[in-house]
């Protein structure tokens, strides 16, 4: 009974950490139709800003406490310049072209940011764990887990919540659905969709580095790390839907819960299982749970 409850609170925590990534994913697909496969190098830039940001705020003697609005702020400065430079700087120039060549394109800036990650903070591992001691242990029944942990699902909750209070609540949140379900008519009614794809390109971003500020004290940052996410933030996408806010949700908490029963009772098949839901899904549902038919102009 242990062992299942342990896989369950796995599941949660990790479908936390996973929905903080994928959603700004989903947030960048839905308005500019950009699968971007470059979008774990911007989770890795922002755990490498978080371990940056941290090691002086801890050198300083600061309380612990403000490590939280530190690696927030992480996420601010690696998602807003890394999201600027990549939208302004290179994908303007591939608006309107074919998925393909947009997705190569993101590839290909998904290498290029791989070297520029090495040149800036070079090859050796970055350690910052200090939060994760810091705030103690919680108990959760016969379990104990780092009070950190469950910051991180509260970081997602309110993430979540947030980005679709805006959606659906704001004037603003309005008009970038709008921009999402019809760009052509959003531009002739005086909507500025250029601003907006840029927007929701800067957001996605700061999302991606969200995860990776909040996963760096919990993990050794190195080259590389934006690799591992990719699978399994594509994975939960697929699954709910992709533009799907709700769907990134669902998608997160089946991988989430696939992959903890998989580490806790078949280790072997861990990578394999998420494939084996994502393959049953896309043969049930090839457009995903959450996701509508899509219009298409002939």
């Amino acid at each position: 009974m242990n062992a299942f409850l342990g896989a369950i609170i796995d599941g949660i925590l990790y479908s936390a950490w996973l929905f903080i990534i994928a959603v700004g994913l989903t947030l960048i697909y839905g308005v500019m139709k950009i699968l971007n496969m470059a979008h774990g190098t911007f989770y890795a830039i922002g755990a490498y800003m978080s371990v940056t940001l941290l090691g002086w705020w801890f050198a300083q003697g600061l309380p612990p406490a403000g490590s939280i609005p530190v690696m927030i702020v992480a996420a601010l400065i690696a998602g807003t310049i890394v999201g600027l430079v990549v939208e302004r700087g290179v994908l303007r120039f591939f608006a309107g072209r074919d998925p393909v060549v947009l997705l190569l394109v993101t590839y290909a800036l998904f290498l290029i940011l791989e070297d520029v990650v090495k040149l800036i903070w070079g090859v050796d591992p970055w350690i910052a764990s200090d939060p994760v001691w810091a705030f103690g242990n919680v108990y959760l029944g016969p379990l104990v887990y780092p009070t950190y942990n469950l910051i991180v699902v509260v970081v997602a909750i309110v993430s979540g919540g947030l980005l679709t209070w805006f959606l659906q609540f704001t004037a603003k949140g309005k008009m970038l659905r709008a921009v999402i379900h019809d760009p052509e008519v959003s531009q002739a009614m005086g909507i500025n969709v250029s601003r907006w794809k840029v927007s929701a390109f800067v957001v996605g971003s700061i999302l991606a580095a969200l995860g990776g500020a909040f996963t760096a004290p919990t993990i050794s940052v190195a080259p590389g790390m934006g690799v591992e996410v990719v699978v399994m933030m594509f994975a939960a996408v697929v699954i709910g839907g992709l533009g799907s806010i709700p769907g990134t949700i669902v998608g997160a908490l089946i991988v989430g819960f696939v992959r903890s029963l998989a580490v806790h009772y078949w280790p072997e098949v861990e990578v394999f299982s998420i494939y084996a839901v994502m393959a049953i899904v896309l043969a049930i549902r090839p457009q995903g749970l959450f996701s509508g038919v899509e219009l298409r102009k002939i």
